[in-house]
């Protein structure tokens, strides 16, 4: 029955993706952005929801089953803050580049501002570099939820391999509109779900007070605020949440709002849907530590899905499970998206190749280059043994060191393409010096010293951006003033 109405809600989903392809009004910006006709209240499920994956969910509460409540600290109390502001300084003024502009992709927008080719196609590559360990969190949880729901008798691989394929399925078919409105569905769903979730496994514990007494009594580090989390390492990941301003999709989607309006809504709600999805998975993460005290690596990152398995009849445990699903499909969908129009824009159209294309095969092109990319982080998730929580950290990481050419791009003229491509190449170079040196390394910091990479990385990347501008030939006035001049800023 479990893997019954886990099917049903992917049917579901399939339905909600494409239904909308009837309203595909043929173009390529149609595609990508929606024709910029979203309104505020699918802007904000689907911002939020393409922002809430696997690492919400699964991540959270596998880190909080080894940490305790803490994990609350770094991560929700610091985005429901940073984010909505990103939004406020980042996000509209890119909405309002792009709308005057045309901009599909940020490679394009940082192109044009800076009026260079060099920047645009390092981005492009960065950009892609760091989206795979974030696709892989999805894939991963897909396979993770799936195996655990139904208590071991379907292997990762298949969980990994259906959520791949029917988000492939819509995303590829409806495109933007397709993919907003089925991250609508399913933010609903996984924070409808989420809280029954918690409700059901906290009554069958015998309430709050009895279950917080067992934990207590086996673990009391586990309720300890900042119990085990260094003042250092909980500053550093302040510095994670502005992963937000660089990532490809929360762009494609704040270019599909209507009209800057339409933000006020998901920087006011933003910090309560992040207290309604963050609390219940490290509350559960914590209280896994009753039924299930021994898990240890990739494994405590299905202590949610074990908690729903172990106390839910099937009918419930399907519901439940296909909330853990939406939760992963709401953010792959639109990463996944994203790929496919930088492939696009970025590549096939920048490039010429457009001129011996149509445009429907230009939309192909991307299509294909979408199941390219799918396809290895599928391979790749069949092979790393990563936690979930470890993996977007780094990912969002990388994200975090880039905000400084967005902020440079859009606030500061000094600002070239000579300190643009340092910061980008400075960035990538930290990101993968630090990655091959600490992924293995559970906790890992700089030195130890409880300092996160992306400190140093924000850090390097901010003066490689300045000291290049510098020292950089000025951007020519006429291109500052196309970003800079009258009618740029957004009203």
């Amino acid at each position: 029955m479990t893997l019954g109405i886990i099917g049903l809600y992917l049917a579901g989903v399939l339905v909600v993706g494409t239904l909308s392809h009837r309203l595909f009004r043929g173009t390529g910006e149609d595609y990508f952005v929606a024709t910029r006709t979203i309104g505020p209240f699918v802007l904000l499920m689907s911002l939020f929801g393409t922002n809430m994956t696997a690492f919400s969910i699964l991540g959270a509460s596998g880190e909080a089953y080894r940490r305790g409540i803490g994990v609350f600290a770094l991560m929700a109390s610091s985005s429901a803050i940073v984010i909505p502001v990103v939004f406020f300084f980042v996000g509209i003024r890119m909405w309002a580049a792009g709308k005057r502009h045309g901009f599909l992709t940020q490679a394009q927008l940082f192109r044009a501002r800076w009026g260079s080719d060099a920047v645009g196609l390092l981005l492009f590559a960065v950009l892609i570099l760091l989206i795979v360990p974030y696709l892989l969190i999805g894939v991963k949880g897909g396979g993770l939820t799936l195996t655990n729901i139904t208590g071991g008798a379907v292997p990762p691989w298949v969980g990994g391999l259906l959520i791949s394929a029917v988000v492939v399925t819509y995303v590829t078919y409806g495109g933007l509109r397709g993919t907003a409105w089925a991250n609508t569905f399913q933010t609903l769903v996984f924070m409808t779900l989420g809280a029954v979730t918690v409700v059901y496994v906290v009554r069958r514990l015998g309430g709050l007070d009895a279950a917080l007494d067992a934990v207590q009594a086996g673990h009391p580090q586990l309720l300890i605020e900042g119990g085990g989390i260094r003042p250092l390492e909980l500053l550093s990941y302040t510095l994670i949440p502005l992963s937000a301003g660089m990532f490809p999709h929360l762009f494609q989607h704040w270019l599909s709002a209507r009209r800057p309006e339409a933000f006020r809504l998901s920087m006011v709600a933003y910090p309560l849907c992040m207290l309604v999805v963050w609390l219940p998975s490290v509350l559960l993460g914590v209280l896994g530590r009753i039924d299930f005290p021994d898990l240890s690596g990739p494994a405590a990152g299905g202590v949610l899905i074990r908690l729903i398995h172990h106390h839910a009849p099937d009918l419930l445990a399907g519901l439940l499970g296909a909330g853990v699903f939406a939760a992963v499909m709401s953010s792959l969908d639109s990463q996944v998206l994203s790929v496919g129009t930088m492939f696009t824009q970025d590549v096939v159209r920048h490039y010429g190749f457009h001129d011996r294309m149509s445009e429907r095969a230009q939309i192909l092109s991307g299509r294909l280059f979408v199941i390219a990319v799918v396809a290895l982080t599928y391979l790749l998730s069949l092979h790393l043994d990563a936690t979930i929580f470890g993996l977007a950290v780094w990912s969002f990481s990388g994200f975090a060191a880039l905000l400084p050419l967005a902020v440079a791009a859009l606030y500061w003229r000094r600002s070239n393409a000579t300190g643009a491509v340092a910061a980008i190449a400075v960035t990538a170079v930290t990101w993968i010096a630090f990655f091959l040196h600490g992924h293995g390394v559970p906790g890992y910091t700089v030195g130890g010293s409880g300092i996160l990479p992306v400190v140093v990385m924000v850090a390097a990347s901010s003066l490689a951006l300045i000291a290049g501008s510098l020292l950089g030939r000025p951007t020519e006035p006429e291109r500052v003033e196309r970003f800079f001049g009258d009618g740029a800023e957004p009203s």
